[in-house]
């Protein structure tokens, strides 16, 4: 049987991965992308498990939104990101430099 105590090591190493992700990595927009995706992937891990262990649904309607919003978001990060590259050929953080005001 799978303990609580199991989901919640599994989205935590998930969460620590992707600030790993985002902290050694900060020069490639993919990424940093895949290391949100993944941080939102442990969390619905922490909703998914609290709401199987409380014995509601609650925990899994708000998994629903959070994919939802994952997947605008990854659509409208890649949009930019394609938008950036045409324009300046990198996708590097480091030398995009055109969104500055």
């Amino acid at each position: 049987m799978i303990s609580l105590s199991d989901f919640l090591i599994v989205a935590a190493i998930l969460f620590g991965i992707s600030i790993a992700g985002i902290i050694i990595n900060r020069k490639n927009i993919i990424v940093l992308l895949m290391s949100i995706e993944l941080m939102l992937l442990a969390v619905n891990t922490n909703f998914i498990a609290f709401s199987y262990f409380q014995g509601n649904t609650v925990g899994e309607l708000f998994v629903f939104f959070i994919l939802a919003v994952a997947a605008a978001e990854a659509a409208i990060g890649l949009a930019i990101m394609m938008v950036l590259f045409r324009k300046s050929g990198t996708i590097e953080v480091d030398k995009l430099d055109l969104l500055k005001g």
